[in-house]
């Protein structure tokens, strides 16, 4: 039996490009949550361009945001496999959806806690 050989180089990351650009299309066509943080942290990466930070606390307080929008992802994609396995109820479907949440709210509370400190360290320059 023959296997069909996978494409490398420059191929390959075109093609992973194209599905990650067909996954984020979906997300926002179809994930009110992400299009909401994805949304939010478009607004919130513009308006911190008003404020004199340090490249680093730019860094910083983007990669908060894509934490963030990285658990939403994962979170949709452990939803999409409970969905695929079945629909019938089961306690371990759920709680891997509850992780799922949970891990969102984490990275929720972690990015906060990041912009926070980041603003309330300027106020008292």
């Amino acid at each position: 039996m023959g296997t069909k050989q996978k494409p490398t180089g420059i191929k390959r990351i075109y093609l992973a490009a194209g599905h990650s650009l067909r996954a984020f299309k979906w997300l926002i066509a179809n994930e009110a949550a992400f299009k909401q943080e994805f949304w939010l942290s478009v607004l919130l990466v513009v308006r911190c361009l008003f404020f004199p930070f340090s490249l680093f606390e730019y860094v910083f307080l983007w990669c908060a945001l894509l934490f963030v929008l990285l658990a939403e992802i994962f979170n949709t994609a452990i939803e999409a496999v409970v969905d695929r396995i079945g629909a019938e109820i089961h306690p371990l479907s759920g709680l891997a959806k509850d992780l799922g949440s949970l891990a969102v709210m984490v990275s929720v509370i972690i990015a906060t806690l990041i912009w926070a400190g980041v603003f309330i360290q300027h106020l008292s320059l």
